[in-house]
């Protein structure tokens, strides 16, 4: 007699969650050598960022506890707390069968892409740091070694009034002198004054003279002394960034992102093609099958998944992989707290493509009150040689920057 899947929330359901697991994907997780742990919980809570964090914790029978984030987005606790059922039980090292598990019972709630593929991403991001901490071994010896001990982290910059190329410039500067980094970004998608209609993405000529001033303007200001990227936020038609981008070919810009909505790969490939002004994109595309496209195409010069959106550690490795193929660098872009951060890092070491990772909270004060130790130094993360991710959640920090309604984790 067949066995009876039909109620998968049921606890006194014919078999167990272990059982089911182990019969669709057809191994077993046990293992000896103090290694066979089984996770028993799921937590979320939100904290009240520049963005709403979502961090994840996974709990074991062990007594270990893994932290992680995934990319902010409404719906992203209720999607893993649905996903509970699918890992309770689970032994938290086999993070490739558990995360493609997690993809095939999510596939009715849209695992290809979207949310759903965010929120596996935070379960799949405390399994590595669950699973180093088992092993005892930093994570991202987990994705087979370093290539460098310290990742160089990109500041996403703004001024209070961003369409004035000076004041773009005079914040470049501070940031570089001040802070110490010397890789930045600014926005061009800022009004010039000069629009007629925005709905329809088309750039008159006064727009593009006005975003070359402000690009102009900052890459003058700063020179040598800093590498500065453009970010576009997907607005533009593909004539007008053609022309945008060859608008400011002549100045020293590290990459012009995202110039043209991200759906049509096609139009991503003609304006990559047509200038000499690195293009980078990435962020809105989903797991290795899509960021492949993209990469084998030739449409992208850099590639820029978010490593806590695009499906985990070892889905930006996959893409990571494909990019160094056609020799395409990997900057990671990045709006989260130290938790993600710090995991990006760690992909960041291990990959050899690895350009940067953004950081977007330089403006938050209390973004690194958030962990016990510290983590960008001088515009760069060096990575930690603890167990897992190398970061503790300071929970008194945690509880006071919540989001409004939410619960704590429990303690360890």
């Amino acid at each position: 007699m067949g066995k009876n899947y039909a109620d998968l929330h049921d606890p006194n359901a014919e078999y167990t969650m272990r059982e089911l697991s182990a019969d669709t994907m057809g191994v077993t997780a046990t293992r000896g050598g103090g290694r066979d742990v089984e996770i028993t919980d799921v937590q979320t809570t939100m904290v009240d960022g520049n963005f709403p964090w979502t961090l994840v914790r996974v709990y074991t029978d062990a007594g270990i506890v893994g932290t992680g984030e995934a990319y902010w987005g409404a719906g992203v606790p209720e999607l893993i707390e649905r996903m509970k059922p699918f890992i309770i039980g689970e032994n938290p090292l086999d993070i490739d069968r558990l995360y493609e598990h997690l993809v095939q019972k999510m596939s009715g709630e849209g695992s290809v892409e979207g949310v759903t593929v965010t929120a596996i991403s935070g379960i799949e991001i405390a399994l590595h740091d669950l699973a180093g901490k088992i092993l005892d071994v930093p994570a991202y010896q987990l994705l087979g070694g370093k290539y460098r001990d310290k990742v160089r982290v990109y500041c996403d910059c703004h001024t209070a009034d961003e369409a004035d190329p000076q004041a773009c410039a005079d914040e470049a500067e501070r940031v570089v002198e001040e802070l110490g980094y010397d890789a930045l970004k600014f926005d061009l998608d800022v009004p010039s004054g000069l629009e007629k209609d925005r709905a329809n993405r088309h750039l008159r000529p006064g727009e593009i003279r006005h975003k070359a001033e402000i690009v102009e303007a900052v890459t003058e200001r700063v020179k040598d002394r800093a590498d500065v990227a453009f970010d576009c936020h997907w607005t533009f038609s593909g004539g007008s960034a053609k022309r945008l981008a060859a608008a400011i070919e002549d100045y020293d810009v590290w990459w012009l992102e995202d110039p043209v909505p991200p759906e049509n790969l096609e139009v991503q490939e003609e304006v990559t093609k047509s200038t000499l002004t690195p293009i980078t994109v990435g962020e809105n595309r989903y797991r290795v099958t899509e960021l492949r496209r993209l990469i084998q195409n030739q449409a992208v010069d850099i590639v820029a998944p978010d490593m806590p959106k695009v499906g985990g550690m070892r889905e930006t490795r996959k893409i990571a992989d494909v990019a160094n193929q056609y020799y395409v660098p990997v900057a990671m872009h990045n709006v989260s707290s130290p938790i993600a951060t710090m995991a990006s890092a760690h992909v960041g070491a291990a990959i050899p493509n690895s350009l940067a990772v953004e950081y977007h909270s330089y403006q938050l004060g209390w973004w690194e009150d958030l962990v016990e130790e510290s983590v960008i130094e001088d515009g760069y993360i060096e990575i930690p040689e603890k167990p897992g991710l190398g970061l503790t959640l300071d929970m008194d920090a945690v509880e006071e920057h919540m989001v409004e309604g939410e619960t704590l984790f429990d303690e360890e």
